[in-house]
């Protein structure tokens, strides 16, 4: 029998996404790793492959299709030896209910009725036959439980119904079950207005509607997820920055003929993944059941682009030199920011790095991403009046950051000790290249 061509599960966070683009079409012969279509996730455009060989007998969902769940049906192959007639009633993707009402609305009064559905047998098996045996069986009266399919793979075809005998379907009423008293309802946590509210609210006032594309719809549902979810506590701590500036500049003197050039950025980066291996139980994250601690310092590193974020992961970032971090954290968010990257670069890592300090922003809170188990939020360095080691006022470049924590992953104690070597590294950046 034709088989169904399932939408892919191209991350493993991957709920539903948009069918970009057909690169076959009905009648085509395709074989194992030929690219059938582009498939448009919340992070990127990803070609995908068949798996098996045939010819796209019927394509189900069509090009630019919103919305569509994985393992969602999208086209029907089939095997040497079958043809579209072989091919029963698909399942279509369940409509949106105002799609579906604009559908009901826009169909003629006397619309004929549908081929019947596919029946199954006592066992629930599916019972597989052609569209138009199904019709002519109904016309008969005929139960195609009862008829032994001829065609590929046992299918039912027309020969077979057109000669079977008549035989009512055997219909057994089963006793109805007392039904269980219904539990009152628990009062549901109010979850803002609704969009109708909303603009009911700005009715009168001029404004754009922007469509959500699947990126912001998982952002937004992912880290509302994540602050409901995840019991965040929050620690803080200043950063004298004037040994690393004065540090960086030396190295970039002598790094500028390899074209290189280190940003603070490198030097936190490889600070969190230094002290990850300093605090070995920080490198953890939340397994819903258990936590699992990792060996490597995979860190990630928010990277912002239009319309959201990526979190791009440098892997085994504690075995790598500060120039070699810096190149690949510079063609990690290039690609990030023409949505390039495979779900194997932005998936992962134990503990992510968001700095907003390049925008002037002093501190901040940020979210963690989880299974993350904490966040370092990174503010800008700026000149403030400290006081010294000598007890003298002094002013210094001083940069504010802020590390939330999970605390079913990390306990008070163990995070502050975390955040210590973090400002240790970098107020001492020599010892990173230890």
């Amino acid at each position: 029998m034709p088989t169904e061509i399932l939408m892919p599960a191209l991350s493993p966070t991957m709920e539903e996404g948009t069918l970009a683009k057909w690169l076959v079409k009905e009648g085509d012969e395709v074989s194992s790793g030929d690219l059938l279509a582009e498939i448009e996730t919340d992070k990127a455009t990803m070609e995908f492959e068949a798996v098996d060989e045939g010819v796209i007998g019927k394509i189900l969902v069509a090009e630019g299709s919103e919305g569509v769940k994985v393992n969602t049906p999208i086209a029907m192959l089939l095997a040497e030896g079958e043809s579209a007639d072989d091919i029963g009633a698909a399942p279509a993707p369940a409509a949106a209910p105002e799609a579906a009402e604009a559908s009901e609305a826009a169909a003629p009064a006397a619309a004929p009725a549908p081929a019947p559905a596919a029946p199954v047998s006592g066992d629930g098996t599916r019972i597989f036959a052609s569209p138009l045996a199904r019709r002519i069986a109904a016309q008969k009266g005929l139960d195609l439980k009862q008829i032994t399919g001829s065609g590929p793979h046992g299918r039912i075809v027309k020969a077979d119904v057109e000669a079977a005998e008549a035989k009512p379907a055997a219909t057994t009423a089963a006793p109805a079950a007392a039904a269980a008293p219904a539990a009152p309802a628990a009062a549901a946590a109010p979850a803002g207005p609704t969009a109708d509210m909303v603009a009911r609210m700005y009715e009168g006032r001029e404004y754009e509607e922007i469509k959500l594309d699947g990126m912001r719809k998982t952002i937004a549902a992912r880290l509302s997820e994540a602050k409901q979810t995840i019991p965040h506590f929050y620690l803080r701590r200043d950063i004298k920055l004037d040994a690393l500036l004065k540090f960086r500049g030396q190295l970039n003197k002598q790094l500028e003929a390899r074209g290189v050039k280190l940003s603070v950025n490198d030097f936190i980066i490889k600070a969190v993944a230094n002290a990850l291996q300093q605090v070995p139980a920080c490198n953890a994250v939340w397994a819903g059941d258990r936590v699992l601690q990792l060996k490597p310092s995979d860190v990630a590193v928010a990277v912002a682009i239009e319309g959201g974020l990526f979190t791009p992961v440098l892997k085994d970032a504690d075995m790598k030199s500060l120039s070699a971090l810096s190149a690949e954290m510079k063609d990690l968010a290039k690609r990030a920011r023409d949505r390039k990257l495979a779900p194997s670069e932005y998936q992962g890592g134990t503990f992510a790095i968001s700095n907003l300090g390049m925008f002037g922003i002093d501190n901040f809170d940020a979210i963690v991403n989880p299974p993350h188990a904490g966040i370092l939020a990174v503010g800008t360095g700026v000149k403030k009046p400290v006081v010294g080691d000598d007890g003298e006022l002094t002013v210094a470049t001083v940069m504010s950051v802020t590390m939330s924590v999970d605390h079913r992953v990390i306990d008070g104690a163990l995070g502050a000790e975390l955040l210590k070597a973090i400002v240790e590294n970098l107020e001492n950046p020599l010892t990173m290249l230890a």
